[in-house]
């Protein structure tokens, strides 16, 4: 898959997909979630899987909201794998049991990260330590997945250092550990403190093996609030596709290009591969990061954004974004 990756621009690399927007938590930082939503039905979740594959898709990460709400999520996963797509799943963790770890196991699932933000739950979140780490053994134990836990920093915890103990029993269990910078509404950069800047770095020394360090590149100079320079392809080799089936830049740029995964065409990926994003200098989205590694030595951006691509989607007459208020 990477030397596809390589070899063609053609083709999303990496698609994140919702289930259901609702969640069991309700976490201060968090724009991606409701209390009230249905869970997308399995059949539709299940065509929009065999879309993105129709469409070459490496890679499907489904997210949420919180994915394990949905009462059919390894139908899903198994539809991935079946479709010869790696299924990966962003989580809180609170709804994994050992009985829960032997499904996605036999699903197929092949990664799952979970974000851990404080050692004691708080007003800000309440994914913390405390109250999963008997979760994360019932992983080490069980799972047949690779595991990452990820820390938020910038995010309001009380105790910022708390990130610190998550990153080392990460690493103590087996897992690999990330540290993310927390971002505004648009997924631009909030910066970080002092206390934060030292914390950061000696979380990426914990995850000094493997992927974490695909994205350094992007970090050092957000960690400094500088601006980075790149060439974001989200629309193309990067997709966000929401509850509602439309396909969007990431989840913070909800609304651009707004097309129906169903009526995403080539001419979609490639338009979308050549656009500039003015979002890109201060993005903190370390998923589209990484997969615009990819295309970073070719296909300079010769488009600017503009409201075709909305306009176009309204044409399409298909139903819109949810309306229902973020909590």
């Amino acid at each position: 898959m990477l030397v596809r990756g390589v070899l063609s621009t053609r083709h999303p690399i990496l698609a994140h997909i919702i289930p259901t927007r609702r969640c069991n938590l309700a976490c201060s930082y968090c724009n991606e979630y409701d209390s009230i939503s249905n869970p997308v039905p399995t059949d539709v979740m299940l065509a929009r899987i065999d879309q993105l594959a129709d469409l070459g898709t490496s890679i499907v990460t489904i997210s949420g909201g919180e994915p394990l709400l949905h009462p059919e999520l390894e139908k899903i996963i198994e539809r991935i794998r079946r479709r010869g797509m790696l299924a990966g799943l962003i989580s809180n963790g609170y709804l994994l049991s050992r009985v829960r770890i032997e499904s996605l196991n036999r699903a197929g699932l092949d990664h799952l990260q979970i974000s851990i933000d404080n050692v004691e739950p708080d007003e800000t979140s309440m994914k913390s330590l405390k109250v999963l780490d008997k979760k994360l053994t019932y992983l080490a134990e069980l799972a047949d997945f690779k595991v990452n836990i990820n820390s938020v920093l910038g995010s309001g915890i009380k105790n910022p250092e708390d990130a610190l103990k998550v990153g080392r029993r990460a690493v103590e269990l087996g897992f690999t550990c990330t540290v993310g910078i927390v971002h505004n509404s648009t997924g631009h950069l909030i910066p970080l403190n002092p206390e934060e800047k030292v914390i950061f770095n000696e979380l990426k020394k914990l995850g000094k093996k493997g992927y974490p360090k695909i994205n350094n590149y992007f970090q050092k100079n957000l960690v400094d609030g500088k601006p980075n320079r790149w060439r974001c392809r989200a629309g193309a080799r990067y997709l966000y596709i929401c509850e509602d089936g439309l396909v969007h830049y990431c989840s913070q740029q909800r609304g651009f290009p707004g097309i129906p995964l169903g009526k995403y065409t080539q001419e979609d990926i490639r338009r979308e591969y050549f656009t500039r994003k003015p979002c890109a200098p201060f993005c903190t989205i370390s998923c589209v990061h990484q997969v615009s590694m990819f295309d970073f030595w070719r296909g300079p951006q010769t488009l600017a954004l503009t409201r075709r691509t909305q306009r176009r989607s309204e044409r399409r007459e298909e139903p819109q974004l949810s309306k229902e208020p973020v909590q």
